[in-house]
């Protein structure tokens, strides 16, 4: 996914709500977009801008410059239908990345179908997951384990390469773990032609090494996990 810098957030219920503001206090540029004149008042202050509007209406998509965001996240309830339309309507306004939450498994196909980027699913994918995958572009992925503790697969950082996991002190200076480390070798078939594949650590000793573009998994608390990715 290419890293954008401005969204809009279409449906303001509680996913659409959390990801608004994770998106705000990450710094992004944010427009939100609702039919509820309650909803928006609370984003008033603290989005790009926020419009009372119908997102099924093209006109006023192109008004309101949705058109011109990196990425628009639609989550619209249980309204199949209008998330649909809008889906339609931001893929021709020419809107590079479109994210929707899918109400069933066939809808999201559907949307697949008419261009949608990136089907999430509120109950697997939270709001913290989503946005911290724009957030960082070494962030492959975000698992909540608990209200407290979740684990990060996250590009390792130059710093680590070459040196052992005894070295780095990931749980004395972080305050992580390492569960795993994912990494591609490349390898000869029998033909004689060069192949990658992944090659996964469990458990890591402390005598392992880290390699370039090695990808770790990691477990902690989010605040800790996130000072790994701007290393």
């Amino acid at each position: 996914m290419v890293m954008a810098k401005t969204f809009a957030v279409i449906g303001l219920g509680r996913f659409g709500s959390n990801v608004a503001k994770a998106l705000v206090e990450k710094g992004f540029e944010v427009i939100v977009v609702d039919t509820d004149e309650e909803k928006i008042n609370e984003f008033s202050d603290i989005a790009a801008a926020a419009f009372v509007m119908d997102a099924t209406d093209e006109k006023a998509l192109k008004d309101a410059g949705i058109g011109e965001v990196d990425c628009a996240i639609i989550s619209v309830g249980q309204n199949v239908e209008s998330s649909i339309l809008i889906t339609m309507l931001l893929k021709e306004l020419g809107v590079k990345e479109i994210i929707v939450k899918e109400v069933m498994p066939i809808h999201g196909k559907i949307l697949e179908k008419l261009g949608a980027t990136k089907i999430v699913n509120p109950e697997r994918d939270t709001a913290l997951r989503l946005v911290s995958s724009f957030a960082s572009p070494r962030i492959f992925d975000i698992i909540e384990v608990s209200p407290d503790y979740s684990i990060m697969e996250v590009i390792a950082p130059k710093e680590f390469w070459a040196r052992p996991l005894r070295d780095i002190h990931l749980r004395r200076d972080y305050h992580v773990s390492v569960i795993a480390i994912r990494r591609r070798k490349t390898v000869m078939r029998e033909n004689g032609i060069p192949d990658l594949q992944e090659e996964i650590l469990i458990a890591p000793g402390g005598d392992d090494e880290i390699e370039e573009n090695d990808i770790l998994v990691l477990l902690g608390k989010y605040q800790d996990l996130e000072k790994i990715t701007k290393l």
